[in-house]
């Protein structure tokens, strides 16, 4: 077999280097992998919101400047109406989200359109649900529940929109 490079493979190592200087500003910010776990994304919403990183994969998401902790969530409204949570929810998780204030990020593929707010016990309704379920499917991890972006919209403090270029803030 014969490879031959795409036409378009050069116009990749054009703007590569300005790709690896995104990789730098996120490696500075705790953010191993921009192409991983929504990592580019993630970057973005920290940085229009002033937040930190949290190490670690059990914790929280970010941390502001006054050591309020956030769980962080995006989607892609292209692919998806919906964030997804956790893939192994369980009792534990479902205590740690009740302690925190989330932040939702909507994208349309790579553009923010808007970041909304909401404290914990708006999502009560969900964390009951995932609860009840995970009690009597024998204490099973849940897979992944969702929250829909028409519940965050309805129900959560919108904090900035691409629309209007706003920041609005929490």
């Amino acid at each position: 077999m014969t490879f031959r490079s795409h036409e378009d493979y050069q116009k990749l190592v054009e703007i590569w280097p300005a790709i690896e200087e995104y990789q730098k500003l996120a490696s500075k910010h705790g953010i191993n992998d921009i192409f991983q776990d929504n990592g580019g994304k993630l970057l973005q919403v920290l940085l229009l919101l002033g937040l930190e990183t949290l190490p670690g994969r059990e914790g929280n998401d970010a941390v502001d400047h006054t050591g309020r902790e956030y769980e962080l969530k995006s989607v892609n409204i292209d692919l998806t109406r919906s964030f997804s949570t956790h893939h192994h929810m369980n009792r534990t998780i479902i205590k740690k989200y009740r302690k925190v204030p989330w932040v939702f990020a909507v994208y349309r593929n790579i553009a923010l359109q808007s970041v909304y707010l909401m404290e914990p016990e708006n999502l009560e309704e969900y964390f009951r649900k995932w609860e009840d379920k995970w009690c009597a499917d024998g204490e099973k991890a849940i897979n992944n529940p969702k929250i829909p972006v028409k519940y965050v919209v309805k129900n959560a403090k919108l904090i900035y929109e691409t629309d209007l270029d706003l920041f609005v803030g929490p």
